[in-house]
């Protein structure tokens, strides 16, 4: 067995936010500015997409940084609820093979993990619309309060037991390399996903596919 352990990022790995992420900013905001008097814009789609995969109180302060954190918060709220609702009503992309392919690994001894920038909410949707919620185990968010980026999750992995020789860190941006070197785990970069150029160092596996983790067990 290469690895037991797959901890996996959720946007750019198995769910693209591509086409309905300015959509749910741009639906958050007009309810946001109206019911706080505020003439704010909505940044673009070319303005948002570069911020995805870092952590949600990174990303509001980079595209709100004239906002105070409560009112920021509020609007990460709104932006959350809305993206959540899209995503049950069933909007998003999601990757070809990614039931079949965790259902793979974990027939095969594997174990799936979550490690997301992304709150609670939006990662249980994705993963319940993607049908494979019950397949992961142990799943870990980020809570502000003792667990703040994903190295923090796949510490939290660690303290547990589960050894970082055996954890494949599965995502496409840096903070996703960030997390995997912070442990000394190995990494899986999906080249298909939102990572700008020359954004990844190095990986010790290139998925072309999210079907290519078959070869990794």
């Amino acid at each position: 067995m290469k690895y037991k352990y797959f901890a996996l990022d959720i946007d750019g790995t198995i769910f693209s936010s591509e086409e309905i992420i300015y959509p749910a900013y741009a639906h958050a905001m007009q309810s946001f500015t109206e019911e706080h008097r505020l003439d704010i814009q909505t940044p673009s789609k070319e303005r948002i997409m570069p911020e995805i995969g870092k952590p949600v109180k990174t990303i509001f302060e980079n595209l709100f940084p004239d906002l105070n954190d409560t009112l920021r918060n509020a609007l990460s709220d709104k932006v959350l609820q809305t993206l959540v609702a899209m995503i049950d009503d069933g909007a998003g992309d999601y990757y070809p093979e990614i039931e079949e392919t965790v259902k793979t690994l974990t027939d095969k001894g594997g174990v799936i993990l979550v490690a997301s920038n992304g709150r609670q909410p939006y990662i249980d949707a994705i993963l319940r619309a993607a049908k494979i919620f019950e397949y992961v185990r142990n799943p870990t968010y980020i809570d502000g309060t003792t667990i703040f980026t994903k190295s923090d999750i796949l510490r939290h992995y660690v303290a547990m037991g589960f050894p970082a020789r055996e954890i494949l860190m599965v995502g496409d941006r840096k903070s996703d390399w960030d997390a995997a070197r912070a442990i000394g785990c190995d990494f899986a970069w999906c080249e298909y996903g939102h990572a700008e150029k020359d954004e990844i160092a190095d990986y010790e596996v290139k998925l072309a596919a999210f079907s290519d983790l078959k070869a990794q067990i």
